[in-house]
């Protein structure tokens, strides 16, 4: 394709290292591209309150899709612009449905308020079943009614001892069009959020406030929650570590998040 109006990418897995890090050979072409007037997004299955440490590797603060499309966040001013979250009914549902199917897994809710760091909003809570499948020093473990007595723009499932397209397997039949579900790990952990979110209609939102067609983006992406990002895409980039989906729904498989495969295919315009 042409040189690209904007650039998606996923984080980890895709843009960063497995230390977290991004390379200097990334930062460097993300920097030339931005220079040039092109509009760099991250795409994130993460909330906003963990993209603070993607913008002090970047050196830059750039618009994020954040929850998997359910949040548009400015990290620059700190500032949720859109979100999009389960009301209490659904997650009730969505409980019962998950209990019932997976027999000991936890749940957890993602919420958001105005900020990443909104003190009035208690932004993730977990029930006493809960196992992380990643360090998460800001959990708040409540009752399993807390859980979900309040709209969330992601509920998480846990069943430690599953893989997680298992899960998905059992649980997409039953929870229907009432979720989005989808999965960015095999450790056992299943998101759902509001049908018809994902983080292609959150970079379409992103395309549609700067003019800019879906013809014009390349997206960079690892697991099954960026596929629908990457076929959305003028050109979408699956990694060279990529689940088996991305690689499937993507144009073209670069090379790895440690091996700057990022980089790799935008060097080809800002090289």
């Amino acid at each position: 394709m042409s040189k690209p109006e904007l650039v998606a990418t996923d984080v980890d897995g895709t843009l960063i290292d497995d230390a977290e890090h991004v390379s200097a050979r990334t930062r460097a072409v993300v920097n030339a591209l931005v220079a040039d007037n092109a509009t760099f997004v991250l795409a994130t299955g993460r909330p906003p309150r963990w993209i603070a440490p993607i913008v002090d590797e970047l050196g830059f603060a750039p618009l994020a899709v954040c929850g998997n499309g359910a949040v548009l966040y400015d990290p620059a001013a700190d500032k949720v612009l859109a979100s999009h979250a389960l009301n209490v009914e659904t997650l009730a549902a969505l409980a019962e449905i998950a209990e019932s199917a997976l027999p000991g897994c936890g749940l957890a809710t993602e919420r958001v308020g105005e900020s990443a760091h909104d003190a009035v909003t208690q932004q993730f809570v977990s029930s006493p079943t809960y196992e992380h499948a990643w360090l998460n020093p800001d959990d708040t473990v409540v009752s399993h009614a807390e859980v979900i007595d309040t709209p969330a723009i992601k509920m998480l499932v846990r069943l430690s001892s599953s893989k997680s397209s298992a899960m998905r397997d059992v649980l997409a039949p039953l929870i229907g069009d009432l979720a989005e579900i989808t999965y960015s790990t095999e450790n056992g952990l299943i998101e759902l959020a509001v049908p018809g979110v994902t983080k292609a209609s959150g970079l379409a939102e992103v395309a549609a406030r700067l003019g800019i067609a879906h013809e014009r983006v390349v997206a960079f992406g690892d697991m099954p929650n960026d596929v629908p990002m990457l076929r959305m895409a003028g050109h979408g980039v699956a990694m060279g570590n990529a689940h088996a989906e991305a690689r499937a729904a993507a144009d073209e498989v670069t090379g790895s998040n440690i091996d700057n495969g990022v980089a790799m295919v935008l060097e080809r315009w800002w090289g």
